[in-house]
């Protein structure tokens, strides 16, 4: 389920976050979907505990799953905010892009001609 790039420099919790964020925009992840338990998930990914440990901690204080005591953890009930936070990054990586684009001289016209095609 989760693609991990162990020869990236984003660390591997980020990366969990990352794809299960990004599982929850695209639909593929839904309200009241249960997540793998940390150890279940760490043992499919090959990864350490807390490892999955600290992803799920940041997910649960960015409201992107609630942790239900001897239940289990499962995607919260307001998922409209991942898909507008993840709208948000894109736009802004492609502000950021475009400026870099802008600085070697290159006008807004020229970028969207060449996206275009």
């Amino acid at each position: 389920m989760i693609n991990l790039d162990y020869s990236s420099r984003t660390p591997i919790y980020e990366q969990i976050v990352s794809e299960i964020e990004r599982y929850v925009a695209l639909g593929i992840l839904k309200s009241k979907d249960q997540m793998p338990s940390i150890r279940e998930m760490a043992s499919n990914l090959g990864i350490n505990p807390n490892t999955v440990k600290k992803a799920y901690s940041i997910l649960e204080s960015k409201g992107v799953i609630t942790s239900l005591s001897t239940k289990g953890t499962f995607i919260s009930g307001n998922i409209d905010n991942v898909k507008d936070s993840k709208i948000e990054e894109g736009i802004k990586e492609i502000k950021n892009i475009i400026s870099s684009l802008e600085k070697l001289g290159i006008t807004k016209e020229e970028i969207l001609k060449k996206v275009g095609k």
